[in-house]
């Protein structure tokens, strides 16, 4: 994944964390894949190469702006790899969000490519891995390591801050790893993300239980942020005294409330932080 906070913290010592979808690299344009399609990285990959891999979604002007702060984006990873794999973190959290051979997995935020690296071998070579991103230095980061470790079943993604701009109906499980307060803006990300999901999809976030400021998001605020676009939680659990993962199923198109019901759904029932 993708991880973005300045310094690592001693719960990650304690802790495991969360599947990640990977990523494919596109030369001009997007273009639609599913899981089980050829491999994603051959020959030499550039950062320039590295692009969406599904067609813009619907715009942040639709949908009503987070009520509480949004965390900077401050690196490509959360702390050491070898500290996370002695901790057990990628293990616990794909684990919980039982992930298996032959699934196409997203991570959010992937960085330069901790849970990749790890998802890589997990779904095989019938799975897929979307690496996506916002920031091009870091998909260049794992574009580079995607190429050196010859993986074939990559893809590198670039989206935006509303729309991870992946493939429509092509992601079992999306992971946000250590980087949902960091979202400009969740109610238009989560709307288009539900876009790419396949039927019983499921979103699994890892985060710390803080003020969205200090890089972390409180339960009770995550909650309602999904909700109002139509995610059902199916599971809560608390990996240290200050982390948990949670998981929701995406809701699918039929179902999925249009941008006017999330901004009306917002208005009655606002989503704001709890006072710090």
């Amino acid at each position: 994944m993708s991880t973005r906070a300045s310094s690592a913290s001693p719960h990650w010592l304690r802790v495991g964390v969360v599947s990640a979808v990977a990523a494919v690299v596109l030369f001009g344009g997007w273009q639609l894949r599913g899981a089980s399609s050829g491999p994603g990285l051959r020959g030499g990959l550039s950062q320039d190469s590295i692009g969406p891999a599904g067609p813009p979604g619907e715009p942040a002007t639709a949908f009503p702006a987070p009520m509480r702060p949004v965390a900077d984006i401050v690196a490509p990873r959360w702390t050491r790899e070898d500290v996370r794999d002695e901790a057990g973190e990628f293990e616990q959290v794909a684990g919980l969000a039982k992930i298996r051979p032959g699934m196409a997995v997203a991570d959010i935020g992937a960085g330069d490519g901790y849970y990749v690296a790890r998802l890589v071998p997990l779904v095989g070579r019938q799975g897929m891995v979307f690496g996506q991103d916002i920031i091009p230095d870091y998909l260049g980061l794992l574009a580079d390591r995607a190429r050196r470790e010859r993986w074939p079943n990559v893809r590198v993604v670039l989206g935006e801050p509303h729309d991870p701009r992946l493939p429509p109906g092509g992601v079992d499980v999306a992971l946000m790893i250590h980087m949902y307060h960091e979202i400009e803006q969740p109610y238009a990300l989560l709307w288009n993300l539900a876009t790419a999901m396949r039927p019983g999809g499921r979103l699994v976030i890892l985060d710390l239980e803080r003020p969205t400021a200090q890089h972390g998001t409180p339960p009770g605020l995550l909650r309602c942020e999904l909700k109002a676009v139509g995610y059902r939680e199916r599971s809560f659990t608390r990996t240290a005294f200050d982390e948990y993962v949670a998981i929701f199923e995406a809701p699918g198109i039929a179902t999925r409330p249009s941008p006017a019901a999330v901004s009306a759904a917002v208005s009655a029932n606002p989503c704001r932080a709890p006072r710090e």
